[in-house]
């Protein structure tokens, strides 16, 4: 087969959609014509004199008829461009567009123009090959060596137009290298839709749905032209193909573009920098790229970011996001994910968001067979530290912080809010429940205060739970706690000689609280094992059991008292009992974590069904169950907070005087919150390490300022004081 072939002169620009596939009653602009606003009655053929001056101005054409202008056009201000097949072109003033300081004048110049319609005061500029591309007003398009569009154009989307196989679908394998999780990339799509359909791979009816949904909810048919917004600026760039991109993008120094739809909006506007190649892929609204990125076969949610070189390839990467230098391949990652660090590699994982990975991390591709690497699914606040090395297969809970190990075998981390660590000199596994409780409270607090603040979305479509404490950690914590309860009884009746053969999960839970809510030196001299936390014979050993299931509890507290404070405060007129009554039921156990957005399990399984069934058949049906779901989080969350209350302090009937009491409790852990935040943050300024830089204290003081000027430490200071406040009113209301 001839890799370039010879054709007519005349053929350039004319048809673009194969006699084949385009309708009978159709000509070859009619989806061109329904892609643009303009009204027929706008255009007129150009006078003969217009011609004239354009042919003066060393500008050619195939067919001057084939011209088409406003009337308001001024000939003079196009020079030294060739014009083929159809070409609109809207008013052409004297005037010249500014931006960031480079200004352009308004025409076209030194350009090939192939069958486009371009808005009015554009430039274009030294553009050597557009064809087939709708240009919205005041745009800048100058130094492009090619910028087209063919007739099959998807835009980034996986669909298939007509006559196509399906071998040229586009997917994404996300969370493994197998494939076996793929999904199709569609412009809308967010983290939740990306997590039911690679997550749930044995409902085949709802895979079998989301493919069909997914095609038909674009137009399969051939000719669709790509589309410039308004006042974009594209500049010194190489080849963008089949590229859609929405107003006041910036895209400069890209080398190469395909197959991509770029959202962007004024309020949300998409950059795109210099050494730049994406193919296969779309960007959410505010996206930045730079400095030489690479993307292929990629998803980014809004106001995310990719910098310095990184490499994303078949992964979506969640809203308010940023990936810099680093390589990461075959993931799923929800929202709020940072990893910013030029040897940080991440792969074939479920990363469930508000994670950060640091520098020299290596996130699976153990290599140890012949076999693709297998997953690691991460909770949220997913944490592991400089240099450190994990295998697959591996689970871990919600904020678990990995410090800086080799890890050499697999692991399934269930205690959320942990530290784990490898003891390589004593060869064992150590892992401190609650230590971000602990010992780390600055940073817990702020996480859902900075995740919060960051969220510069202006159309939230991904519905995001931020608070560290929901329903989906508390119910880790239950589970945590049940299991300290467990390996701490194994550990007292193993130093007693006795065995825990033979007895029950219950027995030994109760004989576990017994141990964990006695004496403290007692529990503390027990050796407690984690079991099935890593696969290998060596010992796994939980550091401070007694203060990390004491932690839990106060964590529970917390989490449960200040919901239901915030439905006191909603619901004016509520007493305790009728909060009583209005949040009684029992407790929502299993939750699911849609890309950001908690949902009961069986309310997930239900959606499913839904889309299986057919009575979801499109993707804006889908989404508008997501926000139903989300309109019902705050009340569920409360109850499922009152059941956790009601478990507490063990009965489903509380009393008021124990309503009271663990109020009293609530404004206790708040303080400490207030403390342990203060004390965490006041350790940086009082390390004589750190100190040892300044001069003296007067600098020190000059450079980072003091402890009592922290921003974040006066904040939780000032939000203690409205708790206390906020208690003291709710106890009134008996």
């Amino acid at each position: 087969m001839d890799n370039v072939t010879i054709k007519p002169r005349g053929s350039i620009g004319k048809d673009f959609i194969p006699k084949e596939y385009l309708p009978d009653d159709k000509d070859e602009y009619y989806l061109r014509n329904s892609q643009v606003a303009w009204p027929k009655e706008r255009w007129r053929h150009l006078r003969s004199d217009e011609i004239e001056r354009l042919v003066r101005n060393n500008n050619a054409s195939d067919n001057w008829n084939d011209i088409l202008v406003t009337y308001e056009f001024n000939p003079d201000l196009i020079r030294n461009t060739e014009f083929f097949g159809l070409v609109r072109i809207g008013e052409i003033r004297n005037v010249t567009l500014e931006h960031h300081d480079l200004q352009m004048p308004v025409g076209i110049t030194n350009s090939r123009i192939v069958s486009c319609d371009i808005g009015n005061d554009v430039a274009i500029h030294d553009v050597r090959y557009l064809a087939h591309y709708i240009i919205e007003n005041r745009c800048i398009l100058a130094n492009i060596d090619e910028m087209h569009t063919t007739n099959h154009s998807k835009f980034g989307n996986g669909i298939l137009k007509d006559g196509e196989s399906v071998d040229v679908r586009v997917w994404l394998d996300l969370m493994n290298e197998t494939g076996c999780r793929g999904i199709l990339p569609f412009d809308g799509i967010i983290p939740a839709d990306a997590y039911i359909w690679a997550k749930y791979r044995d409902d085949a009816k709802l895979q079998e749905k989301l493919i069909e949904i997914t095609q038909n909810g674009f137009d399969s048919h051939r000719g669709y032209y790509g589309t410039v917004g308004e006042q974009c600026v594209i500049k010194n760039s190489r080849i963008l193909k089949d590229v859609k991109i929405g107003s006041h993008a910036y895209i400069k120094g890209a080398n190469k573009l395909k197959n991509l739809t770029i959202n962007s909006t004024e309020d949300e506007s998409a950059q795109i920098g210099e050494g730049v190649e994406l193919v296969n892929g779309i960007m959410g609204n505010g996206c930045h790229i730079f400095y030489g990125c690479k993307a292929v076969r990629f998803i980014l949610g809004s106001n995310s970011n990719l910098k310095y070189g990184a490499r994303l390839i078949n992964s979506f990467l969640g809203d308010n996001s940023t990936i810099s230098c680093c390589e990461v391949l075959n993931n799923l990652i929800f929202p709020a994910h940072e990893q910013h660090h030029n040897n940080s590699f991440l792969i074939a994982s479920l990363v469930m968001g508000q994670s950060n990975i640091a520098a020299g991390a290596t996130i699976g591709s153990n290599h140890n067979s012949r076999a693709n690497d297998n997953e690691i699914q991460a909770g949220r606040g997913f944490w592991p530290g400089l240099c450190t090395s994990v295998k697959h297969s591996c689970r871990f809970a919600s904020f678990v912080l990995l410090s800086k190990a080799d890890y050499p075998a697999e692991l399934d981390i269930q205690l959320p809010f942990s530290l784990l660590n490898n003891n390589a000199g004593k060869n064992r596994l150590e892992l401190l429940p609650a230590f971000w409780w602990l010992y780390n409270m600055y940073a817990l607090a702020r996480n859902s205060w900075k995740f919060k603040k960051r969220d510069a979305r202006k159309d939230k479509i991904q519905n995001i739970e931020f608070d560290s404490l929901a329903p989906d950690t508390v119910e880790e914590i239950i589970h945590a706690r049940g299991l300290l309860e467990i390996w701490t009884a194994k550990a007292g009746l193993l130093s007693k000689g006795d065995s825990s053969d033979g007895r029950s999960d219950e027995e030994l839970s109760k004989i576990g609280r017994e141990l964990l809510n006695g004496d403290r030196e007692q529990a503390a001299s027990l050796e407690v094992l984690g079991d099935k936390m890593e696969k290998s014979k060596r010992k796994a050993i939980i550091i401070k059991s007694y203060e990390g299931y004491h932690a839990y509890e106060d964590m529970l507290y917390y989490y449960a008292i200040k919901n239901l404070l915030d439905y006191m405060c909603v619901n004016r007129d509520a007493t305790f009992a009728s909060m009583c009554e209005a949040l009684k039921g029992e407790r929502e156990r299993d939750w699911v974590n849609l890309g950001g957005q908690l949902v009961p399990a069986k309310d997930a399984d239900q959606l499913r069904s839904d889309i299986g069934s057919g009575d979801l058949d499109t993707w804006e049906k889908i989404h508008e169950r997501y926000d139903t779901l989300w309109e019902k989080y705050t009340l569920r969350k409360q109850k499922h907070a009152f059941a956790t209350f009601c478990e507490l302090i063990g009965t489903g009937s509380p009393k008021v005087e124990q309503w009271i009491s663990a109020l009293d409790r609530a404004v206790t852990i708040q303080e400490f919150i207030r403390d342990e935040v203060y004390n965490s943050r006041k350790k940086d300024y009082e390390n004589p390490f750190r100190q040892a830089t300044y001069r003296n204290m007067e600098e020190m003081t000059a450079a980072i300022g003091t402890v009592e000027d922290n921003s974040f430490v006066k904040q939780v200071r000032s939000e203690t004081e409205e708790f206390k406040k906020t208690v003291e009113e709710i106890k009134k209301r008996k």
